[in-house]
């Protein structure tokens, strides 16, 4: 149920960090891979390890966000391996700023690559999933930014959002083609969460070799890369061919399903709504109690005991 042979992929962002990790796991249960990087070398690089281990794989340089890039990478699958079942959507970048710092480039970089990038490259998959006939897997990559809201990631956290929409919206739209569409939540120490500037203690801790902390693998559910990779494998696989329409989250030891946005309260009025009935209703009906926002806050690490 977990085998891939005969399954071909392709990883955005795949050179380097969760995507890197993606890559290998995918080609460890049997997938061909296209491993697809802004900078061909470190495609190249991800290749040569996967073949080293010795799975199948081929880079292909692109910068994602464009619907060139995009077909570029499905062409890829489709030339080196005869197929797509698999297009993971995963590469990304950050430009984090508070609101009113941040540029109209800052902005437009990050949409384009996860938003647009995402968009696009599922459009050309689908549309070689439908040629076949036979199904396919789309796996895109949201954020815990993208459900609570994250402190100077306005572009990141709307993108992120928007790809949990996408997903569910293309989950309706596929089912009759049997394609599965999914949103994984990935919280893990890579090349660019180390940018941030709260998971600094973390990326030196790790740095250091040594483990993180419980409040962080199992409390924060951060861990690294590879931690994420298997839940990339299991949604590729005939084991996961009934879920779609999900936003699934793993990171260190915690596997999480997130609910879908929905109502909690509701209040009603045959007459309709004024703004005074409003204020005088709001604390005892719709708004007793309001939702939080923004991700936690974990504590530093303590200084090793000597």
């Amino acid at each position: 149920m977990l085998n891939l042979d005969g399954k071909v992929a392709v990883v955005t962002g795949g050179g380097r960090g969760l995507g890197l990790a993606v890559s290998r796991a995918l080609a460890k249960a049997g997938a061909a891979v296209v491993v697809n990087d802004l900078d061909a070398d470190v495609a190249q690089q991800a290749v040569d390890a996967i073949l080293a281990e010795g799975g199948r794989a081929v880079a292909q340089a692109a910068a994602i966000g464009s619907s060139q890039a995009a077909q570029l990478c499905v062409d890829a699958a489709v030339e080196q391996f005869g197929r797509l079942d698999i297009m993971c959507a995963n590469a990304g970048i950050l430009r984090d700023k508070v609101l009113w710092n941040m540029t109209d480039d800052d902005f437009d970089q990050v949409v384009e690559t996860h938003l647009r990038g995402t968009f696009t490259c599922a459009r050309a998959a689908v549309r070689r999933f439908r040629e076949q006939g036979d199904g396919g897997r789309l796996l895109l990559v949201s954020s815990l930014a993208g459900q609570r809201g994250n402190f100077g990631q306005t572009n990141y956290a709307a993108a992120k959002a928007g790809i949990a929409a996408m997903a569910r919206t293309w989950a309706l739209e596929c089912a009759r083609f049997g394609v599965t569409v999914n949103a994984v939540l990935p919280t893990a120490l890579t090349q660019m969460v180390a940018t941030i500037p709260f998971m600094q203690p973390y990326v030196k801790l790790v740095e250091q070799g040594r483990d993180l902390p419980p409040e962080v693998r199992l409390g924060m559910g951060m861990g690294q890369p590879e931690d994420v990779a298997p839940l990339f494998v299991f949604l590729a696989s005939q084991a996961a061919r009934e879920i779609t329409g999900q936003c699934i989250g793993l990171g260190g030891g915690k596997l999480a399903l997130w609910s879908h946005p929905q109502e909690i309260r509701t209040a009603y009025s045959d007459s309709g709504w004024t703004a005074e009935k409003i204020a005088q209703l709001w604390s005892s009906s719709v708004g007793q109690e309001l939702e939080s926002f923004g991700i936690p806050p974990i504590a530093p690490p303590q200084p090793e005991s000597n």
